[in-house]
């Protein structure tokens, strides 16, 4: 056994080396990363494997292969600590460390997880172990002034109280602060059965992490023996912490393995290094350090452990890291502590389910599942705390506000009085006022004010650090999100088309309008065509569509026109006539549902003509289009439109955009002029003979913006929810966008295309081939029956023959000819005693006119 003096790393380091002097096959510590580091130089040197308990994170069996550690590493630590700042939503924090490789690299690996989950440490201050009390004194009151208030304390248990206390006495442990203590504090707490009650006090409502240890059998056992060799001692109040836990079961871990050891055939001996000389006589003595023969073995051995200790199973994974590190969130209350949770490297989430149970299901790591049990904040509130202010101290803001040229009403700046005006200073200002702390800040102006600035440049300045934010009518875009934060949209903006537009006035031949030519002619067309196929499948067998060519003509142009109104007076008795007529009602009603509902809203709605209907038009077209100076909308066109830039025209005021419209784009002007929703409206409002074309083709609104996880950002956006549901926001808008005469007739463009034939091109589609199908059919029928009764000599392959052609007109005659009702062979007259009359066929053949059965007719005799 050997102190290894951790208070003084100079001292701990020489008495290792001397330690290091006798005969070893295995180390059993130590506790502090500094002297560990030491001696795992030496345990590598000599193969001898090293059991630590230092948590640090930078002792790693990749550059150490005889370092094991046997309790979890700070690397899972602090991505508990991560996971509790994440669960709460805080996004900044501050850290203080003890100034030493164990503070350092625990912050650093504290940094690497709030960073995966976009959190950040804001600020980080270090101190010595051996601080003055006017030191960390001075290190509080730089924290208190720094805005996060989430701190985390990751320091030794004497330093670590002392800040505590000092906090306290700052009054830093009320209302408004967060404190998280890494494992030192439970360590300490565990460890000391009676702690003072001034102690206790000065650590209200902080929160610490313990390594979780599951409860068993051996581990009460353990606890009841310790306790009695406490009482033995006289050490009464000493208890055991997790540490106790591990080093027990690291001592049963080389136990263990020296059985495993020698049943192998492993034996004890050791060589000398030739490396290991102290040439000058000093007292180290490095000639009597001796490398073990057999260590490599050895740590095989203690590597292969698997069986349950004190602190739960011991088993190490292909890194040499303990498997399954959990830790149990801890939380200071009263004269005692509370677990609210657990986290557990299986999951990486936190949990109220004990580590050991989710190890017995598929790992769930869905962040919906995390939970905690309800918390009292330092200050004895239960609400959480927001955890950051705006420091009292903090430097002024300096936000850009641009200086527009045209819409004055959004923003401007008064040359008069020097200050900005505007329907978003107010916005900004109403919000401000909602928040529970003062804001010091200064408007700054970007432009000259005789042309509008462009704003890609004023987002530029905020990610440059030149202002601190900028303010105004900015568009929320998805490529300045990638560099900002934009606050929730006080108004809704998206990019529409203007157009100039007519009133559209209704004539006397208005019905004529719901449909273009081409889709009259090819509706007539149909309703002709129709009513022929109907003619021919129905011709043979029904009355109603025989006669003189003049009648029959008149049938099929009556039959086709009175479908429409579904007043045809014409039975069909065919099958494939009712289903051809079946499939064109039905598209004779689609026609005229669409046609009612068209030519209604023609004459009772007001018509606006332009030559733009929508977005379609404007990207195939070649005319130029026009676009606000300083608006995104200019590249949006180029890179999502497509649009070359070349069409683009800049204009600047809403003088240009009425001008360049009325002269149109054959006369030096504009064809179209893309620009947001807010300036639309108000363009709108004093000029009437313009409207917007189409509907929006992008949806975004206007925000301010922010730089990246700025606190401020989040509560001017609950500030400006605030003042949409009070209506703050509608009378800010009533205020400076009042709307003239012209904005309720002009807003909206009402699209009176009239109906193509794209529109309707399947329904004629499938009309036709079922026109189609129904004629094939009903000709191959003709052509069988024409075939079955007509004599085969009759018929010439040679199609220029005389006889092809006389047998075409006799197939032109059979279809044409009526069709004859079926009649029975013969009658069987019976309850007579009278001899029936015979009757005999006679065969009288009708020149060219064949009938159905052949050219034959019956005749009684």
């Amino acid at each position: 056994m050997r102190d290894t003096n951790c208070d003084d790393g100079f001292l701990g380091m020489v008495e290792a080396l001397q330690f290091m002097e006798t005969d070893a096959i295995a180390i059993i510590g130590p506790q502090c990363s500094t002297i560990a580091h030491i001696i795992s130089y030496v345990a590598n040197e000599l193969q001898v494997p090293l059991m630590s308990f230092a948590s640090d994170a930078t002792l790693s069996s990749i550059q150490f292969p005889f370092f094991v550690r046997t309790m979890p590493s700070d690397l899972y630590e602090m991505a508990a600590v991560a996971a509790v700042v994440d669960y709460y939503q805080w996004k900044i924090v501050t850290a203080i460390y003890i100034d030493d490789d164990y503070g350092r690299n625990g912050i650093a690996a504290l940094d690497d997880e709030l960073t995966a989950r976009r959190c950040k440490i804001s600020y980080k201050v270090g101190f010595p172990s051996n601080a003055k009390r006017s030191d960390l004194l001075n290190l509080l009151v730089t924290v208190s002034n720094m805005e996060s208030r989430v701190i985390i304390l990751h320091t030794g248990a004497e330093p670590g109280l002392k800040l505590l206390a000092l906090a306290n006495g700052l009054n830093m442990m009320g209302n408004g602060y967060v404190w998280i203590a890494t494992d030192w504090l439970s360590s300490y707490l565990d460890a000391n059965s009676s702690v003072r009650a001034e102690t206790i006090n000065d650590m209200q409502g902080v929160l610490t992490v313990r390594p979780h240890i599951p409860k068993s059998k051996m581990k009460s056992n353990l606890m009841s023996k310790w306790n009695s060799l406490s009482k033995k001692y006289n050490h009464s109040d000493l208890r055991l912490s997790a540490y106790g836990f591990y080093v027990y079961d690291s001592v049963w871990a080389v136990a263990r393995a020296l059985d495993s050891f020698f049943d192998d055939g492993g034996r004890i001996s050791f060589k000398n290094d030739s490396r290991l000389r102290d040439e000058t006589g000093g007292s180290l003595h490095l000639e009597a350090m001796s490398v073990f023969d057999m260590g490599k073995k050895l740590l095989d051995k203690i590597r292969q452990a698997n069986f349950t200790g004190a602190s739960g199973q011991v088993q190490f994974n292909a890194q040499g890291e303990l498997i399954h590190p959990a830790y149990d969130i801890i939380s200071i209350i009263g004269n005692g502590v509370r677990t609210i949770g657990f986290w557990s490297n299986y999951t990486r989430l936190l949990s109220t389910v004990l580590p050991e149970d989710l190890y017995l299901k598929p790992p769930n790591t869905s962040l919906a599942n995390q939970h905690l049990y309800d918390v009292i904040w330092p200050g004895e509130t239960a609400q959480k705390p927001r955890g950051w202010v705006f420091p009292s101290n903090a430097k002024e803001l300096i936000i850009g506000v641009p200086n527009r040229f045209s819409f004055k009403e959004f923003v401007t700046l008064d040359n008069a009085t020097g200050k900005m005006t505007g329907y978003c200073i107010d916005v900004f200002t109403q919000a401000l006022s909602l928040l529970p702390y003062p804001v010091t800040y200064r408007f700054r102006a970007f432009g000259t004010g005789t042309a509008n600035p462009h704003y890609d440049q004023l987002i530029q300045k905020v990610v440059d650090n030149e202002f601190d934010a900028a303010i105004g009518d900015i568009a929320i875009t998805m490529n300045r999100t990638q560099t900002l934060d934009f606050t929730q949209p006080f108004i809704e903006s998206g990019l529409v088309i203007l157009a100039p537009v007519k009133k559209h006035i209704t004539n006397s031949w208005a019905f004529l309008q719901p449909f273009t030519l081409g889709m009259w002619c090819v509706t007539g067309l149909s309703f002709l065509v129709v009513g022929a196929v109907i003619w021919v499948l129905e011709h043979r067998i029904n009355d109603d569509f025989r006669g003189s060519p003049r009648q029959q003509l008149i049938t099929i142009v009556w039959f086709s026109f009175s479908t429409l109104f579904f007043a045809h007076r014409e039975n069909t008795m065919s099958a494939l006539g009712r289903g051809v007529l079946i499939i064109w009602l039905f598209v004779v009603l689609i026609i005229q549902s669409s046609y009612t509902a068209s030519l209604t809203s023609i004459l009772t709605v007001q018509q606006l003509d332009t030559s733009i209907r929508g977005l379609d038009d404007l990207k195939n077209s070649d005319y130029t289009i026009g676009f606000q100076v300083g608006s995104f909308a200019e590249e949006y066109m180029v890179k999502e439109l497509n649009i070359s830039r070349s069409r683009l025209k800049a204009l600047g005021s809403p003088e240009e955009y009425a001008e360049n419209l009325k002269l149109g784009p054959k006369k030096g002007g504009v064809m179209a002029i893309v620009d947001e929703r807010p300036y639309v409206e108000l363009f709108l409002s004093t000029n009437c003979k313009i409207a917007v074309a189409g509907s929006d083709f992008t949806s975004r609104g206007w925000g301010f913006a922010f730089p990246r996880d700025s606190p401020l950002q989040v509560d001017l956006s609950t500030a400006i929810l605030t003042l949409s549901e009070n209506g703050e926001l509608q009378r800010i808008h009533d205020k400076w966008l009042r709307t003239g005469d012209c904005s309720a007739d002009n807003t909206e463009f009402v699209d009176s295309n009239q109906l193509r034939l794209e529109s309707f091109m399947g329904l004629f589609l499938i009309c036709g081939a079922a026109c189609a199908l129904a004629l094939l059919i009903y000709f191959g029928i003709m052509l069988r029956q024409y075939l079955r009764h007509e004599p085969p000599e009759s018929i010439s392959t040679e199609p220029g023959s005389s006889k092809s052609k006389c047998s075409l007109k006799r197939f032109i005659s059979f279809v044409d000819d009526r069709e004859p009702p079926k009649q029975k062979r013969s009658l069987r007259l019976s309850g007579s005693s009278m001899p029936t009359t015979p009757t005999s066929n006679v065969d009288i053949e009708r020149p060219g006119r064949p009938t159905r059965n052949g050219g034959v007719v019956n005749i009684e005799s």
